[in-house]
């Protein structure tokens, strides 16, 4: 056993070279209580949040206006190429109507035959494949917008301005007039239905008259 020296407490081991202080345990942090640094923190993080979100949302903006200019540059570059390609084929077909013309007159006079027919009705096919159309007919309506009239005639068998003959029949694609059919037009005989007015109303006149006599000879009631 070993004798405790009285008037001395024990104290830790101090390694050589340390203060006193370093011997001393530390107070231990208070529960519950956050460092000065950390709420100045978090609110630099909510800031920097704040700036992301609104940065996106820009951004975002932006892609969707990139995307709409691009969607309205796709249909305007289609559009052009349509356009461009309904004007090359209307010109390409505008050069082959007096051909097609030539065509139609050798079949009026029966002079379509044999090899010249079959390479006619060919260019007819092709033409009609890109989307050529003929119109204009005897006995229509004349329509300005449609017609060019050559011949101007009056008959007495019309009630409007009508196609009479068809000159040269017109050519159309899709709605894109490229020839107006070329026609004689017949109108009405100035004074036509005037002079049908007032035969209508004779033969009218003569019927009641006829009418009435027939009343008599079969016995009518005679006047008192």
């Amino acid at each position: 056993m070993t004798e405790e020296t009285p008037g001395f407490e024990e104290k830790p081991d101090v390694p050589s070279g340390a203060t006193p202080d370093d011997a001393e345990p530390k107070a231990a942090p208070k529960e519950g209580a956050a460092p000065a640094g950390d709420g100045n923190e978090t609110a630099g993080l909510v800031a920097q949040l704040d700036q992301v979100r609104t940065a996106l949302h820009e951004r975002t903006l932006d892609l969707q206006r990139l995307q709409a200019e691009y969607q309205n540059y796709r249909r305007r570059v289609e559009r052009d190429r349509i356009t461009v390609k309904e004007i090359a084929i209307a010109n390409l077909l505008t050069e082959l109507l007096p051909v097609l013309d030539d065509i139609g007159r050798a079949r009026e006079h029966g002079e379509l035959v044999g090899g010249f027919k079959s390479v006619a009705e060919s260019l007819e096919t092709v033409a009609a494949k890109m989307g050529l159309q003929q119109f204009g007919k005897e006995g229509e309506p004349f329509d300005p917008t449609i017609h060019e009239a050559l011949m101007h005639s009056y008959a007495p068998d019309v009630t409007e301005t009508t196609c009479v003959a068809i000159l040269q029949p017109g050519y159309r694609i899709g709605e894109r007039t490229i020839r107006p059919a070329r026609v004689a037009v017949a109108e009405p005989q100035p004074g036509a239905q005037t002079v049908k007015a007032e035969g209508a109303e004779d033969k009218a006149s003569e019927a009641k008259q006829a009418g009435a006599a027939d009343g008599k000879e079969n016995g009518g009631p005679d006047e008192g």
